[in-house]
């Protein structure tokens, strides 16, 4: 049988992110890739021109159709943009309970626009985490999730334990924001605290990685590879794409989301 992963994103024009990097991070890890958009975004790698977020009713329509035709195996949770979204996908995955659930908790564009409704972060908080199995904020989301400031180290290892006190099994704190010469994420989950190391690649070509880092681990899990396990082979891949980015665009450009395919 074929690994299906559904994911529940927005959409982004250049392609470099949201639902197109999400689908691209599946095809790349042999896994077949369905879709339920959150919101339309007029978005390119230079910022968010205009928002429009899905009808709530629009949105589980399209989730229930496509559980009614595939086997969902792993879902990945993006932009959310408002309350009512966030409170659609609640109501869609106690209905269905999915077997892996991964959210990325986008609030802010690449760009620093803001993709999250204010009044979305406690309707998150109250009920989305609690749902999630594992879920990768960056260290500005960690810091809104936590309430507490996220710059070292010490700081995201205390913001994943309460993070992970909402509900997630796993939790990991993405490392790129922090201030340590390595790309360090802070992975928190039953066995304990530990980090994921790599290097800091030096590049403009950061479209899209969150997106995509939280997409290859739903993808490693769709495949059956437990979450730590999922997080290692997923830190590998991002970086392996941000060092083949792609020279597109006037802003940051998209990664490369099939490097160790065409190589």
């Amino acid at each position: 049988m074929i690994p299906t992963a559904l994911t529940i994103a927005g959409s982004d024009s250049s392609a470099g992110a949201g639902i197109q990097a999400d689908l691209k991070t599946f095809a790349a890890h042999g896994v077949y890739g369905v879709c339920a958009i959150t919101a339309v975004t007029a978005q390119n790698t230079t910022g968010v021109r205009d928002i429009h977020e899905i009808p709530p009713a629009v949105l589980a329509a399209q989730i229930d159709a496509v559980v009614d035709d595939f086997e969902v195996h792993a879902v990945k949770i993006g932009m959310l943009a408002g309350p009512a979204v966030v409170q659609a996908i609640v109501a869609c995955l106690a209905r269905y309970q999915f077997p892996q659930v991964v959210l990325d908790p986008v609030m802010l564009a690449s760009s620093r626009q803001p993709l999250l409704a204010p009044a979305a972060l406690d309707v998150i908080r109250s009920t989305l985490l609690g749902r999630v199995d594992v879920v990768t904020p960056n260290a500005a989301e960690a810091a809104a999730l936590a309430d507490l400031p996220v710059s070292t180290l010490a700081e995201a290892r205390r913001a994943a334990q309460r993070i992970r006190a909402m509900g997630p099994r796993t939790v990991i704190i993405t490392g790129g924001h922090l201030d340590e010469r390595e790309a360090v994420d802070v992975v928190l989950d039953d066995s304990g605290c530990d980090e994921l190391r790599g290097p800091r690649i030096e590049t403009r070509s950061t479209h899209g990685t969150g997106c995509t880092f939280a997409a290859a681990i739903a993808a490693n899990l769709a495949c059956g590879r437990p979450a730590r396990a999922s997080a290692e082979l997923a830190k590998q891949y991002v970086t392996g794409a941000l060092q083949h980015g792609l020279a597109l665009g006037r802003g940051p450009g998209p990664l490369d989301h099939f490097w160790a395919v065409n190589r």
